[in-house]
């Protein structure tokens, strides 16, 4: 019967043990929420990076096959055709246009998680922690009876 007691602290250092682990591990709720946002995140970034990637083909598109659109782009630019003439006026330099957004790089980031071997060491740490107390009691419960002058 004894013995049996102690079995408790074996079963509570499992228990905390699994508890962490399901939670707060390396494939555990928490990591597994953290990860499916950041797939959200990276999701809607390759989104953006689609839309620009149209915009860019558009843009592409309309100079290769469309003259007017070329013309209007050179003369943003600085060119002009060989029947044109420029004046230039030094110091307002060129009509620039505000660059195109190529996008943003996005790190993928890693999940934050307790190690395993954090995790065993807290559950031993339990376990432990339930066996002293145990003896303790035991202890006093024996110091108790020995005043007493029972055994």
């Amino acid at each position: 019967m004894k013995a049996a007691k102690y079995l408790i602290a074996l079963w509570a250092g499992v228990f905390v043990y699994s508890l962490l682990s399901v939670f707060f591990g390396a494939t555990g709720f928490s990591a597994r929420h953290q990860l499916e946002r950041e797939l959200q995140r990276q999701e809607a970034n390759i989104e953006s990076l689609r839309h620009i990637n149209r915009e860019l083909e558009d843009t592409m598109n309309s100079l290769l096959y469309d003259r007017d659109t070329l013309a209007i782009h050179a003369r943003e630019q600085g060119y002009a055709s060989r029947e044109e003439r420029f004046i230039r006026i030094v110091g307002l330099g060129v009509n620039q246009r505000a660059p195109s957004s190529y996008g943003e790089l996005i790190i993928a980031v890693e999940p934050h998680f307790i190690s395993n071997k954090n995790i065993r060491i807290i559950a031993l740490c339990t376990a432990f922690s339930i066996i002293i107390c145990m003896l303790a009691f035991d202890v006093l419960k024996h110091l108790k009876y020995s005043e007493n002058g029972k055994f």
